[in-house]
């Protein structure tokens, strides 16, 4: 902006951050891929502000992001919230089968969307742990940035609220 020969003080910036990064998010939504139907859900174990976060994770065989979310439990209401959030994504297509690891909820939550009819009762859920090494090998870059940029520093609780 100074280059322009425009003095703009830092909150006028931050206060166009927080007015149209809605905005821009929504319209590139609708440019992202779309999904495959075969999906790999998994979660991962991140530090954040200090304190330790579950990061969950969804991408189709092709490697592609589907959603994200963090929470601080690991438990069937976080896994079930973590589904609804990804199957409401506008660039998603239903999932003829969810591939997963060994954990529990995640079945669980699957039978609950199916029975409320989110889910279509055609939809597989495949345990298969061999399957989700696509995930399991996307943590590792996910980790490797997070340590390099030496780790999130603003809490899950301030997360949460702006998102």
């Amino acid at each position: 902006m100074a280059e322009r020969g425009l003095s703009v003080d830092h909150v006028t910036i931050w206060r166009w951050v927080q007015r149209y990064a809605p905005v821009l998010n929504q319209r590139i939504r609708r440019e992202l891929r779309r999904s495959n139907g075969s999906w790999r859900v998994d979660e991962t174990y991140v530090r954040i502000a200090g304190n330790w976060t579950y990061l969950y994770r969804a991408i189709d065989s092709a490697g592609e992001t589907i959603d994200f979310m963090l929470s601080t439990k690991r438990d069937l209401n976080a896994a079930h919230l973590f589904l609804r959030r990804a199957l409401a994504a506008s660039h998603v297509s239903r999932p003829r089968v969810i591939n997963v690891d060994g954990h529990p909820a995640y079945p669980r939550a699957i039978t609950e969307l199916k029975q409320t009819v989110e889910l279509g009762h055609r939809r597989r859920c495949r345990t298969s742990p061999y399957l989700n090494n696509i995930i399991e090998q996307d943590h590792r870059f996910v980790k490797k940035r997070i340590t390099a940029s030496l780790g999130f520093r603003r809490g899950l609780q301030q997360i949460q609220t702006r998102g």
